[in-house]
């Protein structure tokens, strides 16, 4: 029988559901995770090197997500007990960047059937038929989906650029903003576009406290990095 096709899932779409066994027990997804935001990632394959060097890193940053109201979830397309053997291994032999004695206690989902990386758009033929590539899901309190990066087998993810989103689509909820090119905590913020011609006007003329206007579209804000960073999780 033919494996079923699903269609991508796309940015503003509910988190696809599926049932998993992982490394940490079995899950019900993304109804366990209602109420917090949730990183839902994969990689091609465990014991591999760049697999390694990232579920190293993903884990010592697990704190930093936590604090930010964040579940880490990993994935790939082999079983229960290739994952427990592997994530056994980094802890007890892997040393890489100053990390070591790395503990993974996220859950790692195993997806042998390769159910869930296809529900998710992780299998892509011009990659691997087998393997699936670097998806980063970012899925919020909800279960809609906000952002997806993919990347190829061959590259790392970016994790200061994961956390970096995670922090912006909250900052962006909590503010009704919006972020411009490499905002960081602290950066001005973008304004919406004024919603009358009496309120663009009076933005234009810097009569809108706090609001510096390049041009009647383009509007920004000062935001305290504080007050950001205390609004955060």
């Amino acid at each position: 029988m033919e494996n079923q096709v699903y269609a991508m899932p796309r940015i503003g779409d509910t988190a696809p559901e599926f049932k998993a066994v992982t490394t940490q027990g079995d899950i019900n997804f993304p109804s366990d995770y209602k109420g917090k935001w949730t990183i839902l990632f994969s990689h091609p394959a465990d014991f591999t090197p760049v697999c390694t060097s990232e579920f190293m890193t993903f884990a010592t940053m697990q704190d930093e997500f936590e604090k930010l109201n964040t579940q880490l979830v990993g994935l790939s397309v082999d079983g229960l007990y290739s994952h427990i053997a592997w994530l056994r291994t980094i802890k007890e032999k892997i040393e890489y960047k100053g990390m070591k004695d790395v503990e993974v206690k996220f859950p790692l989902i195993e997806d042998i059937t390769m159910e869930v990386a296809n529900k998710y758009g992780m299998l892509q033929p011009g990659e691997s038929n087998t393997k699936a590539v670097r998806a980063v899901f970012f899925i919020d309190p909800q279960s809609v989906i906000r952002a997806i990066i993919y990347y190829p087998l061959a590259l790392g993810r970016n994790f200061d650029e994961i956390k970096r989103v995670i922090i912006a689509l909250q900052t962006a909820d909590n503010f009704k903003v919006a972020m411009p090119a490499d905002w960081r905590p602290g950066d001005d913020v973008i304004v919406p576009t004024a919603g009358s011609c009496g309120v663009a006007k009076d933005r234009m003329d810097g009569k809108e406290e706090g609001v510096t206007c390049h041009d009647w579209f383009f509007c920004t804000k000062k935001l305290d990095k504080d007050k950001v960073l205390s609004a955060l999780g």
